[in-house]
């Protein structure tokens, strides 16, 4: 092929091609390896692939189950008339029921894991994990951390926030960030900007990652509670507020990226409500708060306690409680009918996404650990 046919086009047909078949086709030739490998074809690839993700018919459900204790990651057809599984991933690494990895982010089809200080980020598309060198705080005392996971366009660069919060109210928090393509964390100013009064909602679920910063829900204990959206640029590093629409924060709060915009699901479930129902939001135009539009909401019924995200059909991915435990579902809006999908698992620990095929990684060491040393330790006590 690359005999008869131009340079570009063929370049323009590799860059449509999935992951898993590039894999196998740069043993092609050197010249086709060379040219897959390359930075440049890995970026346009992903390009190619995000520029079809919101017509993505494949979802990551991600959950756990406690016997046996196992942490699966499934992908699912999501069609009209059917939720069906296509195929397990196999996580490449161990993980036990007391002392499972935590899923910080999913992003360009990077999984970011936590575990006990230890840090991987994995791609599944082409079998490849990275292990992170040890964090550059050191924690003594109470401390409580929050995480996330994101990508910065503007260097290409994906990089973890490490938020380190002392409970004593005199020590402002401490905020570091490791950069992939860099290899190392490093302790940045942007703590300082922080209130010590600031309490993160939703620590169960990962922040969402969208124009080259990573939000979390959070609120202001020496403000009379004020909730807000608390956004952190991968770029300049720094920390922005986005003001939200008044009292809409519920008892369960999530961010995300829903088809392009960021969005809140509100989870308003407290055992002692008896109106419990869960409102979404979606900001239409990023950064202006006057857009902030509710899509719809959902009153709890036949078990539903938390809303996951939305299918290709407009029915909704629920968690549920059911006899047997906890239990995904689908929710129909028009009948208000609740259909178990059959996948059972811990309560509060499911996360389901679009899910895509990418290249990221591939022109970096498999499970590689950065030789770069931390010059200097910071201890949070």
């Amino acid at each position: 092929m690359s005999d008869s046919l131009p340079d570009e086009v063929v370049l323009e047909i590799l860059h449509r091609l999935p992951a898993k078949s590039l894999i196998r086709l740069r043993c092609v030739s050197k010249l086709w390896n060379s040219r897959i490998t390359s930075p440049a074809f890995i970026t346009s690839h992903l390009t190619q692939s995000l520029s079809h993700l919101s017509n993505s018919n494949t979802k990551i459900v991600r959950y756990r189950t406690i016997s046996p204790p196992v942490e699966h990651y499934k992908l699912f057809r999501d069609e009209n008339d059917s939720f069906h599984q296509i195929q397990q991933l196999q996580l490449p690494v161990t993980s036990h029921l007391h002392h499972h990895f935590k899923l910080i982010g999913y992003v360009n089809g990077l999984f970011c894991l936590y575990k006990q200080g230890r840090f991987i980020v994995w791609n599944p598309s082409i079998k490849k994990s990275i292990t992170f060198p040890k964090p550059s705080i050191a924690v003594y005392g109470r401390v409580t951390f929050r995480i996330a996971f994101g990508f910065d366009p503007r260097s290409n660069d994906y990089k973890v926030v490490r938020i380190a919060i002392p409970f004593e109210e005199e020590k402002p928090p401490l905020v570091e960030v490791y950069s992939l393509n860099e290899g190392s964390w490093r302790i940045t100013s942007a703590g300082t900007s922080l209130t010590k009064g600031i309490s993160f909602n939703g620590w169960l679920q990962p922040a969402a990652s969208l124009n080259g910063a990573v939000h979390f829900a959070a609120t202001d204990m020496d403000n009379a509670n004020s909730s807000f959206v608390l956004s952190f640029d991968l770029g300049d590093e720094v920390f922005r507020i986005i003001s939200v629409p008044n009292g809409i924060f519920g008892d369960v709060v999530q961010t995300l990226v829903h088809r392009g915009s960021l969005s809140l699901l509100c989870n308003h479930n407290n055992e002692f409500r008896t109106n419990k129902f869960c409102s979404v939001w979606v900001m239409k135009e990023y950064g202006v708060v006057d857009s902030w539009t509710k899509q719809f909401t959902v009153d709890f019924n036949g078990g539903m306690v938390r809303v996951l995200g939305l299918r290709k059909n407009g029915h909704i991915l629920v968690e549920a409680i059911v006899r047997s435990g906890w239990e995904l579902s689908s929710y129909d809006p028009e009948s208000q009918q609740v259909n178990n999908i059959g996948i059972h698992g811990m309560a509060y620990d499911f996360h389901i996404d679009n899910y895509m095929e990418s290249l990221v990684m591939l022109d970096k060491p498999n499970d590689a650990v950065s030789r770069r040393e931390v010059s200097r330790k910071r201890k949070c006590r």
